[in-house]
């Protein structure tokens, strides 16, 4: 193969090499389909069907368990001295930091406050059970909550009952496509959005969410979209209302909590400040308003008390209207929380199916909308907190439950007095960690097409509004995959002196090439959609030959094309017969085509489909060197045709003739110096 000189060679030349020893290049044979049975190469392999029954009739009963409830993993082999304590203190951390966060975060959805909490509750507990990670800290997020208010403000008003209906029913579907998705294993379908895209989308995001907070700092109400020119409008508009008691309070919070983080992210021995942060933000602004009582700061006002009642969600007639909102949260939850679960499984030294991870967020919506719970998925702050906590399995998810079930069960008559601008402003701190500029920064100096697609995305974002900048990014950056599988990269090969090694000529100046002989590499697989371009490139490789390459016979016209096919993973059946036909062309042009090292799966369609037989065996080679040294030896007239009467391989002597040796066509002019003596060429020819 390409990359590796044979051992097979020997030449006197080569300085590393002195003694003279004699050269004798040989022609790997290339293992051909039988002649019986081109198809015979390749063994049918077991359906998909058959592959997953044997799966399942070799797991066991405790494998099956482990499967359905993931949670038994980490139970059974439970370090009660060395885990409990850590995940107590995890659990409680990060319980204490959800709680303000989570009615935070219902504002920001349009919601009561008591349904953010109501969020925190029984999908913790569910995904806790049925979730794989065992750092993951899932609930209410910014992103999914301005998600939910942008969908359904188009609907209903805020205010109306139908509002938090809608927001229930939109957690079973997140749940329903969550878990479907995850049975059927189509997790990978997110792999094709760049990461360029994620990262412009939630930086476009996180400025609608600040500035759609910013009602709670002025005092006045301004228009709700994802869009930024209405919300800036809406503000300007307002200003004659503008009230400076929100204002300095939410700009004081909002100061304490960036400050906290800050402290809490370079100091570790102060990394509580980070997670008290919101708690300490409620607490000072809830004893402001009941020793002051301002009446220009508006508050929360009543929470119910108690725990959520089961219910089943209702207004299906919306479902229509629902789904693609709900497709986009699944994909949230897909890049955000399985992104993260799967970063801190490795960094905990477990793993994590992304398909069961994608179910056990699933189940976690599906059980929370039965107990009016909006939809939740993985939060990164949190999960942070709850790794560097020391968290170790999913019993501090249980832990932040419980936090939760005694803040809704004992403490909600205390919430009645949260200022909003306070739970504006953790809001507000909370996204300001995902605005990525420094993304940009480093996308400009890489890679300027992705630089592109992180602006396209984050400016239709901003722009247009959420959906629109989610269709853009994802179809810009699935164009950019289409684009490079359309258009794949091929080189034109060289050998690079004193080796039998081909290298691309543009990474390697230094190589020589071949007059008369083209070798070409194909970087991916051949297909219906890349087939064309490719034909296109080869062709023009012929339209611009001049003769001018560095050794070989003189001549000015291409006579031969190698084609390096170990890149080359797959070929279709459109792609085999262009082949056909671009060998038909090439011979109406006395040129031939020659094919190197390819893959089994690749020679036998090239076998079933014909393309054996029209190229003939003598034309596929193993390395590209063999083929370049019998296509010179065919340009040199003294090619013996192999013998194919069943005797055993022979060796034909190919001796220098007139002024130019064979050795400056197999290794170049400047090797050819040192290798040009009156000694034989010997080339193996093995049968068929």
């Amino acid at each position: 193969m390409e990359g590796r000189p044979s051992s097979s060679y020997s030449f006197s030349g080569d300085p590393a090499n002195p003694s003279g020893s004699r050269q004798t290049p040989k022609v790997i044979l290339l293992q051909h389909p039988p002649p019986s049975s081109a198809s015979s190469l390749i063994r049918p392999s077991p359906s998909h069907f058959a592959k997953w029954l044997s799966r399942i009739q070799r797991k066991s009963v405790m494998e099956w368990l482990e499967l359905l409830l993931p949670c038994i993993r980490w139970i059974r082999t439970y370090k009660w001295r060395e885990y409990l304590q850590a995940d107590i203190m995890a659990g409680i951390t990060v319980g204490t930091m959800l709680v303000p966060q989570a009615m935070s975060y219902a504002k920001l959805a349009g919601l009561h406050p008591i349904y953010g909490l109501y969020s925190g509750f029984v999908p913790i507990f569910a995904y806790a059970i049925f979730g794989s990670s065992r750092q993951l800290a899932i609930g209410p997020v910014a992103l999914v909550s301005l998600l939910v208010s942008n969908t359904l403000s188009s609907i209903v008003d805020s205010t109306d009952e139908l509002y938090t209906e809608l927001a229930i029913l939109l957690a079973l579907l997140v749940g329903i496509l969550e878990c479907v998705m995850g049975i059927l294993r189509l997790g990978w379908l997110i792999r094709f959005i760049s990461h360029s895209v994620i990262s412009g989308f939630t930086t476009s995001s996180a400025i609608v969410i600040a500035l759609s907070q910013a009602k709670y700092f002025l005092g006045y109400s301004i228009t709700r979209s994802s869009k930024i020119i209405p919300l800036v409008k809406s503000i300007i508009a307002g200003a004659d209302k503008f009230s400076w008691p929100p204002f300095v309070m939410g700009s004081i919070m909002l100061a304490i909590l960036l400050t906290m983080k800050q402290l809490g992210k370079k100091q570790k021995k102060l990394r509580f400040l980070r997670v008290a942060g919101p708690l300490t933000a409620v607490i000072l602004g809830t004893v402001f308003v009941k020793i002051l009582h301002p009446q220009s700061i508006s508050v929360v006002g009543g929470i119910p008390e108690g725990l959520p009642s089961f219910s089943v969600p209702t207004c299906f007639d919306y479902v229509k209207r629902l789904i693609p909102t709900a497709l986009l949260i699944t994909g949230v939850a897909i890049l955000e929380s399985v992104g993260i679960a799967k970063a801190l499984a490795a960094k905990n030294g477990y793993e994590i199916d992304s398909n069961q991870e994608l179910f056990g967020l699933g189940v976690a919506n599906i059980c929370g909308s039965f107990f009016s719970a909006y939809p939740t998925t993985g939060s990164f702050s949190r999960s942070a907190v709850n790794n560097e906590s020391g968290a170790k399995t999913g019993l501090s998810g249980f832990i932040m439950g419980v936090i939760i079930l005694c803040a809704l069960q004992f403490l909600t008559p205390l919430f009645t007095d949260i200022p909003q601008c306070t739970l504006a402003a953790i809001v507000v701190s909370a996204v300001m960690g995902l605005i990525d500029y420094e993304e940009a920064i480093f996308l400009w100096r890489v890679d300027k097409r992705d630089f592109l697609l992180w602006v396209t995305t984050s400016i239709t974002t901003l722009f247009l509004g959420i959906e629109i900048g989610v269709l853009v990014g994802v179809g810009a950056s699935l164009a950019f995959v289409i684009h490079e599988s359309a258009n794949p990269h091929i080189a034109v090969l060289g050998r690079l002196p004193g080796t039998t090694v081909y290298r691309n000529i543009k990474q390697y100046p230094e190589a020589y090439t071949y007059k008369g002989i083209v070798v070409v590499r194909i970087d991916a697989p051949i297909y219906f959609a890349n087939i064309s371009y490719i034909k296109e490139r080869l062709q023009k490789y012929e339209v611009g030959f001049d003769g001018t390459t560095n050794s070989g016979i003189e001549v000015n016209t291409m006579s031969y094309v190698v084609i390096e096919m170990a890149p080359v993973t797959y070929i279709d059946s459109s792609a085999a017969q262009a082949l056909k036909e671009l060998y038909q062309e090439y011979k109406a042009r006395d040129i031939q085509m020659a094919l190197s090292n390819p893959n089994r799966e690749v020679l036998s369609t090239l076998a079933m489909a014909g393309v054996l037989e029209l190229l003939g065996k003598q034309w596929y080679f193993v390395r590209v060197h063999d083929a370049v040294q019998v296509c010179l030896s065919h340009m040199q007239g003294n090619f013996v045709t192999p013998n194919t009467g069943g005797e055993e391989p022979k060796q034909d002597i190919v001796r220098k003739q007139g002024n130019t040796s064979l050795s400056s066509f197999f290794f170049g002019k400047k090797d050819a110096d040192e290798l040009d003596e009156e000694r034989p060429l010997i080339i193996e020819i093995p049968e068929d």
